[in-house]
């Protein structure tokens, strides 16, 4: 069995290589910008689109919505990349919200002082009208120019953890998914802590998610548990966070899915990517296809009509997860498609193939993979014909090659 999963990883990667044009940059992502009249001020953003795109024109992908966008894009965008090349997730397009005046937009009310200093917390308060900017204006711009669904999370670090949380509390319905990696929750006297309490009380939260991560700020030598009698400023940060979890942890009936780490070897700065890594997995449990390497399994009574059966049945259930149909990702089915066929299970690559052509018609990718396998099958006329429809949707110079070749024999 190591041996069949070991050719199907090998084919994995061969696949996602194959197309591979004449060396060029490596691009993950755009810098886009719109005016918005809410906060009257342009403002860019970082969005990257995943590449499978430029293969598959019509597919459109869930969005993740970065605040502190500049600080985080990178790795977001590699942890989705690497999870969903995995099946861990989808495959999904990163928005990431640069700042201008960062107190401003990620605090959801003005205080006067900030423990003691009055010149960080001036501007403070316009969290509620950026949170406007982001539904009312950036959202339909996104939409509008970009291959989205409906099915949104959102991520904020510090104070842009106490912007997720704000948001969650008082417009729950913005998005499906929330992130809030070491919040600020002292932010006005624990404010929104106390006031989401009393919301999560009267609201139904059905279908949401709430990740928080909780870093080590403590002073060295200190343990969760010394902190129940300090009141110093300096736990003041960690402490607030861990009432806000106690709290929502208590209000189980609002419906809400709710998950808590605490990371004890991270502090505020390092903290991120491990959380941001452990709440996709989280958020998406229900994400990944399991059960697969049985049909690699010569002794196995599987048959090609029962992984197809598979494969639906567990993507009608993502669907009910994303409230919209959700296909087979074509770059997996792809990979198990040149995985049964190294294995010389030619019925399973053929259902593999063909799945992606009636999923994804239009695809050029999923036209040159037939062809391959009817190359594999010795049957060069099918393959001319499959590698010509591939042609005709995107010029691809790996497909050109081989039916080039083809021709000349």
């Amino acid at each position: 069995m190591k041996h069949l999963l070991l050719a199907l990883m090998v084919c994995l990667l061969a696949v996602s290589c194959k197309q591979a044009e004449k060396p060029t940059a490596i691009n993950i992502g755009t810098v886009d910008s719109l005016f918005s009249k809410t906060l009257n001020e342009q403002r860019k953003v970082w969005v990257h689109v995943p590449e499978s795109f430029k293969k598959s024109p019509g597919t459109k992908y869930p969005v993740v919505y970065l605040l502190d966008g500049d600080g985080h894009f990178y790795s977001v965008v590699g942890l989705i990349h690497q999870l969903s090349s995995n099946t861990r997730c989808p495959e999904m397009i990163v928005v990431g919200i640069p700042n201008t005046d960062r107190t401003r937009d990620l605090t959801p009310t003005h205080v006067k002082k900030v423990f003691g200093d009055t010149t960080f917390s001036k501007t403070s308060g316009g969290g509620e009208n950026f949170t406007r900017f982001i539904a009312d204006e950036l959202i339909p711009y996104i939409d509008s120019h970009y291959p989205t669904t409906p099915y949104r999370t959102m991520i904020g670090h510090s104070l842009g953890g106490l912007m997720s949380v704000n948001t969650i509390v008082h417009h729950p319905d913005i998005f499906a998914n929330y992130l809030a990696i070491d919040p600020s929750m002292w932010w006005d006297a624990r404010k929104l802590s106390n006031e989401s309490e009393a919301i999560f009380k009267e609201k139904k939260l059905s279908n949401k998610f709430l990740y928080v991560a909780v870093a080590n700020t403590m002073r060295d030598g200190m343990q969760l548990s010394d902190l129940a009698k300090d009141t110093t400023e300096t736990t003041e940060h960690i402490r607030s966070i861990l009432e806000f979890c106690e709290r929502t942890k208590a209000q189980a009936g609002s419906g809400l899915t709710f998950a808590s780490e605490y990371y004890p070897d991270d502090d505020h700065g390092s903290v991120p990517l491990i959380a941001e890594y452990d709440a996709l997995r989280a958020m998406f449990s229900w994400y990944a296809l399991k059960g697969l390497d049985v049909y690699f399994d010569p002794k196995a009574n599987k048959s090609a009509s029962d992984l197809v059966d598979l494969l639906n049945a567990h993507y009608k259930d993502v669907s009910t997860h994303f409230g919209y149909e959700t296909l087979p990702p074509e770059e997996m089915v792809n990979g198990l498609g040149y995985g049964f066929m190294s294995n010389n299970m030619a019925e399973k690559a053929l259902a593999m193939f063909d799945l992606n052509l009636n999923n994804y018609p239009k695809s050029s990718n999923a036209h040159d993979s037939m062809g391959d396998y009817f190359l594999n099958q010795k049957d060069t006329a099918s393959a001319i014909d499959q590698f010509n429809e591939a042609l005709a949707i995107a010029e691809v110079s790996a497909t050109r090659e081989k039916l080039n070749k083809l021709k000349k024999k």
